[in-house]
């Protein structure tokens, strides 16, 4: 999720983005969706049936609280933002009719578009706004993620450790029903991209003062957003389903229904699209050669801003020193996993930041100087025995290894699992238990991994832009103090702590740096020392390969894998053929 951005110095790198963007949607080809016969289907046949493959169920439907991708997409339909992002990950205005910077770089004031309302009919105005971003922050909420995102608001920490009762009338000022004052505790290049992140969404009052912290499970009695849809049915661990929103304030849906029923097990989603019960499903990588040659448009593929991570705490026992993660690391063929199990719909990476962001450094080389993305045996072997006598250690008597994932039933993602687990086993002799459990699950525990000597081992999950700013890779992830620094990168008793906190304070340096070509190279130099210090294990960055039935036309496919609010309007069934079979739900 990933892009946002105003004034000063950093335009360039975001226009180039969009020109990286626009370039993959070339190379990619059939990524907006083109049907052959465009004619628009009858009104009943409007219903999209989009499924939620690999969940069970949706984590929470409070947009202060949601970090997983299906509740953040369906965040996007519900409820609506100061900035948003359009398809070409580009801010620009959505409640907000305009928005400037003083020149002290920390008093923003953001104008709203006028006569919107909720989805009841109620007016929004700046107290909502004012109101949502504070209790975004209220602590009891224990939101995992407005800390991070709504971190640069002046007083924002001491909110959420209830040392403050409220921003409102310190750092977020409402000098008028439609002008939010919002001020920050240092220039920020990236201020703006944080606030299209779903926390800073407006939720109505009226609704939480009836229901609380519950009101998400009341959102299908049409009210609690603005943005261009409502909830009209939620059935737990079946489907959600959605009308569109009358009081919208932007374009209004052609489709009558979005229908989301959720597929645990990912592969059987694909199965389901064969058989015309969805209108789009991922494609199981032994699927995609076939898909590829037989489905034509269909057919699409779009890189992501999304990589695929091992994390190994460096305050848990052996992956306390730094020559025994340097040897995990070495000891993996990322090359095998991509080309042997993704049939090279990934692509192997030794990089943080991956490629189509601003800051991608093509000269970035693995630990050790290790250039290639394939293994180094031979060393990681060196390296590994190197580090067992620096701890007094044998084989006999290393600690016990658990690796703790989330397949969401995918048979891929088993498969690299259990190939990780050879690989180290082979190349160090090392037995690693695998521990797959449920992702909600699994980010939670990642959450209270940080600072804590005993949370998880080693992990992995993805990360996935929630802007297209290289702080939202390295510093938002990796500084100290982050509630994302699972790994407790510089925050930790190892013989290197103190050259990782130098790091951390030049990752500082280059979130507040006005000049782009420094700020990126220091960027730049910060993400190579985070790799020499197996901060992360990156393995793969992701690409999006799915089907999607012919009769679905306008979805403009992006980096981000996100529908825009304003884009619904674009989306309708036309008459061309397959389409998913919607009788069921007319």
């Amino acid at each position: 999720m990933y892009s946002r951005r105003k004034r000063l110095h950093m335009l360039p790198p975001l226009i180039l983005l969009g020109l990286v963007a626009g370039l993959l949607l070339t190379a990619c080809g059939g990524n907006t969706n083109v049907a052959t016969n465009n004619s628009k289907a009858a009104a009943n046949q409007q219903i999209l049936v989009q499924p939620i493959s690999g969940y069970s169920d949706i984590q929470t439907l409070d947009p202060a609280l949601a970090n997983e991708i299906p509740a953040l997409n369906v965040d996007n339909m519900l409820y609506s933002g100061l900035v948003q992002l359009n398809n070409k990950l580009q801010v620009q205005g959505e409640l907000a009719s305009s928005y400037s910077v003083a020149p002290d770089g920390i008093t923003w004031t953001f104008k709203l578009k006028p006569n919107t309302t909720f989805s009841d009919g109620q007016s929004l105005t700046s107290a909502d706004v004012a109101f949502s971003i504070d209790r975004a922050l209220e602590p009891t909420l224990k939101s995992s993620v407005s800390p991070a995102y709504l971190g640069l608001i002046k007083d924002a920490a001491r909110r959420n450790h209830g040392e403050i009762k409220t921003l409102i009338g310190d750092s977020l000022l409402t000098p008028d029903k439609q002008t939010i004052i919002i001020k920050t505790s240092k220039p920020a290049a990236y201020f703006l991209q944080t606030l299209t992140y779903q926390c800073s969404f407006v939720v109505e009052k009226s609704l939480i003062d009836k229901y609380g912290n519950d009101f998400s499970d009341h959102l299908n009695e049409g009210i609690g957003g603005s943005g261009p849809w409502m909830v009209s049915q939620y059935i737990h661990n079946k489907e959600i389903d959605f009308v569109p929103n009358p009081k919208y304030f932007g374009p209004k849906p052609q489709l009558k229904k979005v229908v989301m029923p959720f597929v645990r097990e990912g592969d059987t989603t694909y199965k389901l699209y064969q058989s015309n019960q969805v209108d789009s499903a991922p494609i199981p990588s032994t699927q995609i050669a076939n898909a590829r040659s037989q489905l034509g448009t269909q057919f699409h593929q779009q890189p992501l801003l999304d990589v695929y991570y091992l994390s190994l705490n460096y305050l848990a026992k052996p992956f306390d020193n730094i020559k025994i993660r340097q040897a995990f690391d070495l000891a993996i063929n990322k090359d095998a996993i991509a080309h042997n199990v993704f049939h090279d719909m990934v692509i192997p990476t030794n990089h943080i930041v991956p490629s189509g962001m601003p800051s991608y450094n093509a000269n970035l080389t693995g630990s050790q100087t290790h250039k290639g993305t394939n293994s180094d045996v031979q060393l990681a072997r060196q390296l590994f025995n190197q580090g067992l006598k620096e701890e007094g250690l044998t084989l006999a008597d290393l600690p016990p290894i658990t690796f703790t994932t989330a397949s969401q039933g995918s048979a891929d993602k088993r498969n690299e699992y259990s190939a990780l687990q050879q690989m180290w086993e082979s190349a160090l002799g090392v037995n690693v238990k695998i521990d797959d459990i449920e992702l909600t699950r699994l980010y939670s525990e990642r959450s209270a991994t940080v600072n804590n000597p005993n949370g998880l081992q080693l992990h992995t999950l993805d990360w996935i832009a929630d802007y297209p700013d290289p702080q939202n890779w390295l510093t938002l992830l990796f500084d100290q103090g982050s509630p994302k620094n699972a790994g407790n990168y510089g925050q930790n008793h190892t013989s290197n702590a103190i050259q990782q906190q130098a790091n951390q304070r030049l990752l500082e340096q280059a979130d507040v740096n006005q000049n782009p070509a420094e700020r990126l190279k220091q960027y730049n130099q910060a993400e190579q020392a985070l790799i020499n210090d197996v901060a992360w294990i990156p393995i793969y960055q992701n690409t999006n390969v799915l089907v999607r039935k012919s009769c679905v036309v306008g979805i403009v496919d992006n980096a981000q894998n996100m529908i825009p609010p304003a884009d619904w309007g674009n989306i309708y069934i036309s008459t061309a053929t397959p389409c998913a079979n919607t009788s069921q739900y007319q």
